[in-house]
C-alpha cells in the first residue's frame, strides 16, 4: 500500500524559507514575540493563548525557542496529520485571501508578500498565479493552492 504524504510544507528548501522570514533577527531560532509578529504581519487575528499554545507545540525541548530541527520536524506533517495539514493549509490559504472570496488575485498576493519584505510587483506576483491557475480564472482557488503547494514534495525514495 502506498503512503500519501501531505502536501503541505514538503520541499525543505521553502521549510527554510520559511523559517528565516520567521527568524527575523536571524537568530536561528523563533522567538514567541517573532512568531506573533509575522502572524500579525499576515493578518492573522490569532490571540496571544493560541500563539503559545502554538509555540507550546513546536517547541519540543522547551527551551522557549523554536529551533530549525523543531520547526522543519512540525512542517513535515505524516498521514495521522493529514487533517491538521488539511487545516494549516486551509488557515495559510485564508490569510492570503484578504477580501475572503475564496481566490487569491495577484494584488493579493502582492500585499502579502510586501508584508513579509518579499520585493516583488504584481506583475511577478500575476505569473506566480499564471503558473498554478489551472482553470484560467486569474485567481488561485483553494484546490488550486493545495496543488501549488504540493507541487515540489517528492515521494520518499
Amino acid at each position: 500500500m502506498e503512503t500519501k504524504r501531505s502536501v503541505y510544507l514538503q520541499d525543505m528548501d521553502q521549510v527554510r524559507k520559511v523559517f528565516n522570514k520567521f527568524d527575523a533577527d536571524g537568530s536561528g531560532t523563533i522567538s514567541l514575540t517573532e512568531l506573533i509578529d509575522v502572524l500579525k504581519a499576515l493578518g492573522s487575528y490569532t490571540s496571544d493563548d493560541e500563539v503559545k499554545r502554538m509555540m507550546e507545540e513546536i517547541d519540543t525541548d522547551h527551551d522557549g525557542l523554536i529551533n530549525w530541527e523543531e520547526f522543519s520536524s512540525f512542517c513535515k506533517s505524516s498521514d495521522e496529520d493529514s487533517s491538521r495539514a488539511e487545516e494549516d493549509l486551509k488557515e495559510a490559504f485564508d490569510l492570503y485571501d484578504q477580501d475572503k472570496d475564496g481566490n487569491i488575485s495577484s494584488t493579493e498576493l502582492h500585499q502579502i508578500l510586501n508584508r513579509l519584505g518579499e520585493k516583488c510587483s504584481v506583475q511577478d506576483c500575476t505569473k506566480m498565479i499564471q503558473s498554478v491557475d489551472s482553470d484560467g480564472d486569474g485567481f488561485v482557488s483553494f484546490q488550486e493552492f493545495k496543488i501549488m503547494m504540493s507541487r515540489s514534495s517528492q515521494p520518499d525514495a
